[in-house]
């Protein structure tokens, strides 16, 4: 009784066995239409991802151009008040050397003798 009762089991597994295998491949058809939709959330997801991510390296460039635009204004600034107290440096300089050109110029007559209309340079 046994084997008559094992045969029949693997008798009916193996008919049942097929149909049951054709059924569990297709997939039903509300999963086509859930797999669709939720493809499309996760489309709508990651385009609206990308666009915030797109906003805000827009908003940290704007921040990075303003605070360049500061950073060279402060330069400018800077290199302008540099060039000014050269420009001051330089004249002043340019006085002392007249000043010293001028009395050296004053002493050499002082110290030399007149001239005679007689005296000709030495050629």
């Amino acid at each position: 009784m046994n084997i008559i009762f094992g045969a029949l089991l693997i008798v009916l597994g193996t008919l049942l066995a097929h149909p049951l295998a054709a059924n569990a491949a297709d997939p039903p058809d509300d999963v086509a239409s859930t797999v669709s939709h939720d493809a499309k959330a996760v489309g709508e997801t990651v385009k609206h991802d990308a666009k915030v991510v797109a906003e805000a390296a827009k908003q940290g460039a704007k921040q990075v151009a303003v605070a360049a635009k500061e950073v060279a204004h402060g330069v400018a600034a800077s290199s302008k008040e540099g060039a000014h107290e050269v420009a001051a440096a330089a004249k002043r300089g340019a006085a002392k050397t007249k000043a010293a050109v001028k009395g050296a110029n004053s002493e050499k007559s002082e110290n030399k003798p007149a001239r005679s209309p007689d005296d000709k340079p030495a050629q």
